[in-house]
């Protein structure tokens, strides 16, 4: 297994450190392992592992960087990667926006790895698989999935004494079920740290009820309706949103962030008051790296306050513009919820519509966040608390702000895509068109 543990990276890095001549040198090294398995129509169709064990080195001279990767580990190949990058910086223009490296830093501490994830064998993905397989199979239904489990590590150190060290795993599942007809689809998926948390049977047995209840679906006229949006579709648009975050871009007037004549919406409420939205990467349901590539930490950062802007990331040079602390993009989010249940907002809907997941969704308009997309995999019609009967897929137009302005209400978070996220009950949501994909 390709995980050096931390005083194994740390020798690797300081040695490597000592051979450089540059003004400025970092260094990462990341390993792991991966595995994986695929079935398609009720068979596995492919299967495999891999190790990897790699090396960068950024040297700078002055605003000059060059950079250099290396998989072999011996004196003389770990010099000879601090010599090409120093001679490839020597060679390259100045970067106008270069910032000097960061010294020491205080990282939080985040429990990412799981014993039972780091140790999967190719029978135990074997076993998750044929657990779905089995589902399928019992149903007369054609199913293909995907597995993929993983243990990395990630270490950096430069020469200003900056030193970080960080493992995680993770396993992921996701899959597609379709009717012998071709008309219905269903689709569930899940991502864990811990293995011992997925449970690819119960993932499944969903995918087999939305394929049944979804076919023979019936058209509806585009137009805006209230929509409940389950967590991998709710998640999918707040994380374009988070991904927006921008400090630059809103100063530049380039972003949903930016007022107007100039100045950001820092401190203006643009959202509902219930929604609340930040990152942890201590957080013990979805633990992330506590540093940044460039090493500056991962720490609690509140980005929406009851509907509030209270934060946005800030590359490094742009916080040396503006006089601000470094704030890297989050590599996970926490949306508080409610405690309903998907089921009890269901219940409390007059008519509306149940939308699985989308797909294919694409970027319209930075400014206003607009972002079109298609529904899959299960998309239903909601009449009086109960799920009357399947509806052909929608083309959307919408934006994650006007849609967390227009919430009526919201379910219990959970974890989906390494985020955590609860159900969203919105009303006027916008459908452009039909889709008639399954």
């Amino acid at each position: 297994m390709a995980i050096l543990s931390q005083e194994e990276a740390r020798k690797i890095i300081d040695k490597v450190l000592s051979y450089s001549k540059a003004d400025e040198m970092k260094v990462e090294l990341t390993g792991g392992r991966s595995g994986n398995i695929r079935f398609a129509r009720n068979s596995v169709s492919t299967a495999g592992a891999t190790n990897n064990l790699s090396l960068s080195v950024s040297s700078v001279f002055g605003k000059k960087t060059g950079t250099s990767d290396i998989n072999e580990f011996d004196d003389a190949s770990l010099e000879k990667a601090v010599r090409r990058a120093e001679e490839m910086a020597r060679l390259a223009p100045e970067n106008p926006e270069y910032v000097p490296m960061p010294g020491p830093q205080t990282y939080a501490t985040s429990q990412a790895f799981a014993d039972t994830t780091a140790t999967i064998k190719a029978p135990d993905r074997a076993k998750l698989a044929g657990a779905s397989i089995k589902s399928i199979m019992a149903s007369q239904l054609s199913g293909a999935g995907f597995l993929e489990d993983s243990a990395n590590f990630n270490a950096i150190g430069n020469s200003k004494g900056l030193v970080g060290y960080h493992k995680s795993t993770n396993v992921n599942f996701s899959l597609t079920i379709r009717t012998p007809d071709g008309t219905g689809s269903g689709y569930a998926a899940g991502d864990f740290n811990d293995v011992s948390k997925l449970n690819t049977g119960a993932l499944t047995d969903v995918a087999i009820q939305k394929a049944k209840a979804s076919q023979k679906a019936v058209a509806l006229e585009p137009g805006k309706y209230t929509v409940i949006l389950e967590p991998l579709a709710a998640g999918e648009l707040v994380q374009f949103m988070i991904n927006a975050m921008d400090a630059r871009t809103a100063d530049e007037g380039r972003s949903f962030l930016s007022k107007k004549g100039g100045g950001t919406r820092l401190g203006e409420k643009i959202l509902d008051e219930r929604v609340t939205i930040y990152s942890d990467p201590a957080n013990a349901q979805i633990p992330s790296s506590p540093f940044s590539g460039e090493g500056y930490p991962h720490e609690k950062v509140t980005w929406f306050d009851k509907g509030v802007v209270k934060n946005m990331s800030y590359s490094p040079y742009w916080a040396q513009q503006k006089g601000a602390k470094p704030v890297p993009q989050p590599s996970g989010f926490v949306m508080e919820g409610g405690t309903q249940s998907l089921a009890d907002l269901i219940k409390g809907t007059e008519k509306g519509i149940l939308v699985t997941r989308f797909w294919y969704t694409r970027w319209l308009d930075p400014q206003t966040l607009l972002y079109t997309g298609l529904t899959r995999d299960g998309t239903f019609y909601i009449d009086k608390g109960q799920i009357k009967y399947p509806v052909k897929n929608f083309r959307f137009n919408e934006s994650p702000v006007i849609m967390l302005n227009n919430l009526e209400a919201m379910g219990m978070p959970v974890r989906t895509r390494g985020n955590l996220v609860p159900p969203l009950r919105i009303r006027d949501f916008t459908f452009s068109s039909l889709s008639d994909a399954v």
